[in-house]
């Protein structure tokens, strides 16, 4: 199989050096026969419905017939496309291609591919629907295939390439907490995880390696991705810490909003209960998103105050329109009204942004006081978390200047992922850190990550204030109707020239859920949903 890659490399870079030799040689020519009256005028405007008709036969004739070469000169990024479609017949080994295209519509042509995949003595047909798009070459004026992997297979991006051959792992079952069976067909949020968790414990499982037609994709740590399986392996069960019940909630819940994310853990353990994303990319922004938490970061800084002796849930944490600090003024949302009374409990609440920032300069915190309290209290920032996939631990990294007062609010440097605010939720309601873990880490000997946690009488304080929040305050819209024992704290995080990122965690009894929306406005218009609903689904 890696020869086949090499061959299909080196074909491309044949395909630039023969498409070179001939542009010089036009030149020569040209120089040789003197001006010419002036180059033809190249054609402009979209391909007319012959023009798609033309091109698109071209470019599926060739294909058929495995013309690699023939194919991508049809195509506007001949360099990029004569690899792919090399490594289609002899690294994929697919063979009789019939490919039967549908009535064009504004220059898009929807095709359908049937095929045949063989390999050491096993052979599967081969089905799937892709369109192409025919535009007219900038620079040639010709009509011309818009080249994008994805014309190939659907499920192509940038740099992938197709293998057929021995899996690089044996498949796995995976299980839920209770036994029951994961499949990315009932759960689409946990295909790309389903994936990784194979190609990271398949060979710890028990199962055998078969025979599989995959994408092989460019991004470094992303597994492959199965399309077709010719040969069954023996498939190994592999344990995982998620809930059925809780996965389900959480898919459906994200399907709501747009480019959102959501994690669910078990504040007792650590045990991951949910993951879910809905992006058009297939990045696990819930594991390893780095944006901004908005005023979800409060919980953090407000037990910073707390620990540092500044001032307590029952103190003063005054609440004036606006704030500055280091030349630069921060304000509240809008409607907030002041209250220069307001104790923390008050001002967290409602989510008050200067009576923070008010006491951000007070002694004896320094630039580096939340950071510390991020990594020392709630096991942040370190990079040494090992959830069983990859995900990101969190950065609040020690700030001077305006930047101090942003990240006490969750703005300037911080970033985070909604695994991390879980995670945060989870410490402050219990006063332990327990680092998160999708995988029990005694399957392959991983060492989870550590922190001393919270006091005790912090820990009671951040739980009260989510609790008023849920139930008075910012979040109190969202979480009604939710029994037992519950609490939340809401969040924006601003993005310059788009709509807020909108931040909402919570928990209920002993789940702890973080989630976020990209532009999805405030706390409780995008992500407190998608919250409230993994919450009534229990752990």
């Amino acid at each position: 199989m890696g020869k086949g890659v090499k061959v299909a490399v080196i074909g491309g870079v044949f395909a630039v050096m023969v498409g070179g030799a001939g542009y010089g040689a036009y030149n020569v020519v040209s120089a040789l026969n003197g001006d010419g009256g002036g180059p033809a005028a190249v054609e402009t405007g979209p391909p007319s419905g012959d023009e798609v008709e033309e091109t698109s036969g071209k470019f599926f004739a060739a294909w058929e017939k495995g013309q690699a070469a023939e194919a991508a000169s049809y195509t506007d990024f001949a360099q990029a496309a004569e690899p792919l479609l090399t490594a289609y017949g002899q690294d994929a080994h697919i063979t009789d291609v019939k490919i039967t295209p549908e009535a064009a519509n504004g220059g898009v042509v929807p095709f359908s591919v049937q095929a045949t995949v063989s390999y050491d003595g096993k052979s599967k047909p081969l089905a799937y629907d892709s369109e192409l798009k025919v535009v007219r070459g900038k620079t040639s004026g010709k009509a011309l295939v818009d080249w994008d992997p994805a014309v190939i297979h659907p499920e192509l991006k940038k740099d992938d390439t197709l293998v057929t051959g021995e899996a690089k792992s044996p498949p796995i079952e995976a299980v839920d907490r209770n036994d029951q069976v994961l499949t990315k067909a009932k759960y689409p949020s946990l295909g790309p995880i389903l994936d990784t968790l194979r190609e990271r414990y398949g060979d710890k499982a028990g199962g055998t390696p078969g025979i599989e037609l995959v994408i092989r994709h460019a991004a470094e740590g992303v597994a492959d991705t199965p399309l077709l399986t010719l040969s069954e392996g023996k498939a190994g069960k592999l344990r995982t810490t998620l809930s059925a019940s809780v996965q389900a909630a959480a898919e459906q819940a994200v399907k709501s909003y747009d480019e959102s994310s959501v994690v669910a853990v078990k504040p007792s353990t650590g045990e991951v209960l949910a993951v879910a994303n809905h992006r058009e990319d297939a990045f696990n922004a819930a594991f390893q998103g780095q944006v901004a938490p908005g005023s979800t970061m409060k919980i953090i800084t407000a037990a910073m105050l707390i620990d540092n002796g500044v001032t307590s849930m029952n103190g003063p944490a005054p609440c004036p329109d606006t704030a500055t600090w280091r030349s630069q003024t921060f304000k509240n949302l809008p409607g907030l009204q002041a209250n220069m009374s307001a104790t923390l409990a008050d001002t967290f609440m409602r989510s008050c942004n200067t009576g923070f920032i008010k006491l951000v300069d007070e002694e004896p915190l320094t630039d580096a006081s939340l950071t510390a309290e991020a990594q020392e209290r709630f096991g942040l920032g370190k990079d040494n978390w090992k959830t069983g996939i990859s995900s990101f631990d969190g950065s609040v990294p020690p700030s001077a200047g305006p930047d101090r007062a942003a990240n006490a609010i969750g703005q300037g440097q911080v970033q985070m992922s909604p695994l991390n605010m879980a995670s945060v939720t989870a410490t402050a309601i219990t006063g332990t850190f327990r680092q998160p873990y999708l995988v029990p880490p005694d399957l392959d000997g991983r060492q989870l990550a550590t922190a001393k946690g919270l006091e005790a009488n912090t820990s009671y304080q951040l739980k009260q204030m989510m609790r008023l929040t849920a139930t008075q305050g910012t979040a109190a819209g969202v979480m009604s109707g939710l029994d037992g024992d519950i609490g939340a704290k809401t969040g924006s995080a601003e993005v310059d020239g788009q709509t807020a990122n909108s931040w909402f965690t919570g928990f209920r009894d002993d789940v702890a859920t973080a989630a976020m929306s990209v532009s999805g406005g405030r706390g409780g218009e995008a992500a407190g949903p998608i919250v409230k609903a993994v919450l009534a689904a229990g752990g």
